[in-house]
């Protein structure tokens, strides 16, 4: 297997831009049939690099791959000679407000601006990140007033349409966009990444074979999201956000052995004036840290949802200080959950605490939902405001078994917006309260969107 220094092609720490150097040894091991492109201590600043089949980019102890603040400097693969990209990669589509939210043409390219990134992978296989101690990817906030929300710039990892995706070792940090954004990959493992900052830590669309383990995520934005997944294994990792841990949606979603917890170390970028976005200013405490939730469901119209959406699963964690637990919002008033329902989710062995707002399972009057909690402890925060423990809405089963809820204050323990009546209690306890019924409501039902 042939290895290579990127220096051996004449990059240079601290010396501008090194991304034409750094491209020339990944396609030189390419064109030799695969191999180890390596870089060493130093800091390489760089715009785009395109990581090729058979490819594996090693950072060595407190190697640094700098990204370039012009967020022009991110288009090489358009004109990449070696791997052409298809025009039906290419788009001149960008981000464009009112209707961003649903013209999703910026995002489903791979050539997009939107897909733009510090590395990138397109229809590759047998490909690796890896890093020792000290190894970073830095982002640097890369403003773009042509990006997402007018202030996102590039992804630090964007792979399309690749299989048998290893990243292990280094940290991702200040992403402009999400940290890892993949699309249509699979057989995907993460072993002990960290990121901290930026946006969302991963973010998989339509994958499969997804398994993260051992991982660290301090991040501004969702710590691990996605939608239309299917197999996916989340263990042993730390989260921390200042959005949702997990705004997930998918098929056989077990999470195990986490440690979820708020507030945020990073604020939520999106809380920044436009000065502060674009000059990366340092904010003040006037911005949110706050944690939004465990697991939000996350089912938008970016593209078709191919399966059922069931058989999530959160076991053996922790959470602190989330203010949900559950968000799962399926009557229409929320953009990220409005396209196929969640079927399924279990809870079991989960011990919560601090948490502000009821655990909420709106679900679809015709797909309905059915939401299990086992062997769990959700303590409510002392001085959250009156609220019950659960609102429902349209739900096959809510089953409650060894579970206690504590800190619930007002007269109502659940309240449900349907005639829906299978609530199973097995060993169910509420602080203060002696019962378990239902209060029914035809008021309207308000939950604010995240």
């Amino acid at each position: 297997m042939k290895k290579v220094y990127v220096t051996d092609f004449g990059a240079k720490s601290d010396s501008g831009l090194q991304t034409d150097k750094i491209q020339a040894a990944i396609d030189d091991v390419f064109m030799s049939g695969g191999g180890v492109v390596v870089v060493p201590e130093g800091d390489f600043e760089v715009g785009s690099i395109r990581i090729r089949s058979g490819i594996r980019l090693h950072l060595e102890k407190n190697a640094h791959l700098i990204g370039s603040k012009n967020p022009e400097d991110y288009t090489d693969i358009l004109n990449d000679k070696t791997e052409p990209l298809s025009d039906e990669d290419k788009t001149d589509a960008l981000w464009t407000p009112p209707d961003a939210r649903k013209n999703f043409h910026y995002m489903n390219k791979a050539g997009s601006r939107w897909n733009n990134a510090i590395i990138k992978a397109v229809d590759a296989e047998n490909i690796e990140i890896t890093g020792e101690t000290g190894a970073y990817i830095d982002g640097r906030d890369c403003f773009d007033e042509k990006g997402e929300e007018r202030y996102r710039g590039p992804h630090a990892v964007n792979f399309y349409r690749c299989k048998n995706i290893f990243f292990e070792g280094y940290l991702i940090k200040n992403s402009a966009n999400w940290a890892h954004a993949l699309f249509d990959c699979s057989n995907i493992t993460m072993e002990n990444v960290c990121v901290e900052a930026g946006h969302d830590g991963i973010h998989v669309t339509s994958c499969s074979n997804v398994t993260i383990n051992n991982c660290r995520f301090y991040t501004g934005d969702d710590c691990v999201a996605g939608i239309d997944n299917h197999n996916v294994t989340v263990t042993s990792c730390i989260m921390n956000t200042a959005c949702s841990a997990f705004r997930f949606g998918g098929t056989n979603v077990l999470i195990d052995d986490c440690n979820i917890f708020g507030p945020a170390k990073y604020l939520f970028r999106g809380s920044l004036s436009d000065e502060e976005k674009r000059t990366g200013a340092m904010p003040n405490a006037s911005h949110r840290y706050n944690m939004l939730s465990a697991f939000t469901y996350y089912s938008d119209f970016s593209r078709e949802i191919k399966s059922t959406v069931t058989n999530i699963i959160m076991q053996n964690c922790t959470v602190e200080n989330a203010d949900r637990f559950l968000h799962y919002n399926f009557s229409g008033n929320e953009t990220w959950q409005i396209n196929k329902p969640l079927e399924q989710i279990t809870f079991e062995n989960i011990k919560a605490s601090g948490i502000r707002n009821p655990v909420t399972a709106y679900g679809d009057a015709e797909k309905k939902i059915s939401l299990t909690l086992k062997n769990c402890i959700l303590e409510f925060a002392e001085d959250r405001e009156e609220a019950p423990f659960m609102h429902l809405c349209n739900f096959k089963e809510v089953l409650l078994q060894n579970t206690t809820v504590k800190n619930i204050k007002g007269d109502i323990l659940i309240k449900s917006w349907s005639g829906d009546k299978n609530l199973i209690c097995s060993g169910f306890s509420a602080e203060n309260f002696d019962k378990t019924d239902i209060f029914y409501t035809d008021e309207q039902f308000v939950c604010k969107p995240i």
